[in-house]
């Protein structure tokens, strides 16, 4: 399997690549092959002296690559110029990625964190299951918020079709996950409604069963709110490394595939988050 690593050569990424537990959670996954990209502005300008920024890409990356290699990995780098979402994207697609990985920088571990740009729009416009990897800084520098990436998932479905998608990250993740929580929230407008909240906790249930088939310990919980502050809730109950969506399509065109629920638990979430996009935009 092969992912496709987004790099901006800072020392933030650098933290995360030197993580040798994070990179051990990669090869359980199933990851063998990564492709280290990284995207220059178009309009720098690489010929002038002092300003040959590819060089310095390329000097960057072959670091970083050396750090992979040095734990098993076959890594080809790929310094590209454009908007890094699309060339990210596009790299993913042209070498059939089973993965994609972004980092996002946490303000500080005691406060809210929100997905920077290139990560926010990597994950809008993601083709490929996508890893959001949190960074958080501390008054040394940075540090991986979990760097047993996968051990213990908060799995959160509305049994839709994408959810079910999502649900099948578990065949790559059964190596690497120790403890699932399995969460739906219902909506507000249903709370009145017992046989609703029966019928999901059985469909949870059967979830629940396949996951102790492959040795995942796991439990069931069916909140009723709003989606977003209960799945945040729940985060804050169990304390997931990796918090496993579907990120559901609303425009073909656009590729906006972040539905408002997969986007706020994103850009707030403390842990790693895992998002799926529909098959039919990969």
């Amino acid at each position: 399997m092969r992912a496709v690593y987004a790099t901006d050569l800072s020392d933030a990424i650098e933290t995360a690549m030197s993580s040798r537990i994070c990179l051990e959670c990669l090869e359980r996954y199933g990851i063998t092959e990564i492709h280290l990209v990284h995207v220059t502005s178009p309009n720098v300008t690489t010929g002038m002296p002092g300003s040959d920024f590819g060089k310095r890409a390329r000097k960057g990356l072959e670091r970083q690559r050396e750090l992979l290699e040095a734990e098993g990995f076959d890594v080809e780098t790929h310094v590209v110029r454009g908007t890094p979402h699309r060339r990210i994207n596009g790299l993913a697609e042209q070498v059939n990625a089973d993965l994609m990985i972004v980092g996002s920088r946490g303000r500080s571990p005691l406060r809210e964190r929100f997905i920077g740009g290139t990560a926010r729009n990597v994950a809008r416009t993601a083709v490929r299951p996508l890893l959001v990897q949190r960074i958080v800084e501390d008054e040394d520098g940075h540090e991986v918020a979990n760097e047993h990436l996968f051990q213990r998932v908060l799995y959160a479905t509305d049994f839709s079709e994408n959810a079910e998608l999502a649900f099948d990250q578990f065949r790559n993740l059964k190596r690497a996950t120790q403890e699932a929580t399995l969460l739906h929230v219902a909506p507000p407008e249903r709370r009145s409604d017992p046989e609703l909240v029966e019928d999901a906790e059985e469909r949870l249930a059967e979830l629940a069963d396949r996951l102790h088939g492959m040795g995942i310990e796991t439990r069931t919980m069916v909140r009723e709110g709003e989606a977003v502050g209960e799945i945040l809730a729940v985060e804050a109950e169990v304390d997931p490394t990796t918090i496993l969506m579907g990120a559901r399509g609303q425009s073909r065109l656009r590729r906006l595939l972040l539905g408002s629920t997969s986007e706020d638990v994103t850009a707030r979430a403390n842990s790693n988050v895992l998002l799926v996009p529909p098959t039919g935009l990969r």
